[in-house]
């Protein structure tokens, strides 16, 4: 039985690198970190949002603070596979996650606003009180190739790499495959550094000889500005969100 965090305080730290760059800090960490409990697995979300998109757009104003909701699973999910309910917020650039974990059926029965397990602990209420205020509905699920490591040394510095970013805005449901529309290029990897300190010298010095820049990159918020936006602003009396 795999080990699942529940709660996480954390700086993340974004980097795009093609495939080659990727390759090279893949072997650069081969000796200072290891595979995580899932390896390499496929990763798809599903987004919270309310009709008008309120919440990715307060987000892409870069607030100091700002949360948002997500349905996030392992691989296509079964009904009563392990699935998890995650509220992730950012305060002055610290991450803090909150995330729950039940069979499928039950989120689904929980996100539909039908009597569930879970919502009576701490995490629970926080996700209630989320949906009260917002009465968010899925708009959008993401899913993604990743590989994941942890460090050596430092249990709290975890490092991943994400490929095949893709979306679709129908066909929500976790359970009808992880198919839709690329995000990224197919050369392309996302970087993102977890740490509850400092990112380490060795990673550093390779972004640094490679100049390599820190990325503001959402997958939801890209998903937003170059597809749903898009989308609402060429519909005839659609909602215009700007």
């Amino acid at each position: 039985m795999k080990d699942f965090t529940t709660v996480f305080k954390r700086y993340e730290q974004k980097y795009i690198l093609d495939r080659d760059q990727a390759a090279r800090l893949s072997g650069l960490a081969e000796d200072k970190m290891h595979p995580d409990a899932f390896g390499k697995s496929t990763i798809c979300s599903v987004y919270f949002d309310t009709d008008d998109y309120r919440i990715i757009r307060a987000s892409l104003e870069k607030p100091v603070y700002k949360e948002k909701l997500r349905l996030r699973c392992y691989g296509i999910p079964k009904s009563e596979d392990k699935v998890f309910l995650e509220l992730k917020k950012k305060y002055k650039g610290v991450v803090y996650k909150r995330r729950i974990g039940m069979p499928l059926r039950n989120a689904a029965d929980w996100m539909d606003g039908k009597p569930g397990e879970g919502r009576e602990c701490q995490i629970g209420r926080e996700i209630e009180y989320f949906m009260r205020f917002y009465q968010p509905l899925p708009k959008a699920f993401i899913a993604y190739e990743r590989e994941a490591f942890y460090d050596n040394i430092d249990p709290n510095l975890r490092l991943t790499v994400d490929s095949g970013i893709r979306m679709r805005t129908n066909r929500l449901s976790p359970t009808l495959g992880c198919e839709g529309t690329p995000i990224i290029r197919n050369d392309e990897r996302l970087i993102e550094i977890k740490t509850a300190g400092a990112i380490p010298l060795w990673l550093c010095g390779f972004f640094e000889q490679n100049g390599i820049v820190p990325t503001s990159f959402s997958k939801y918020g890209t998903c937003y500005t170059d597809y749903i936006f898009p989308e609402l602003r060429n519909l005839k009396g659609g909602i215009i969100c700007a």
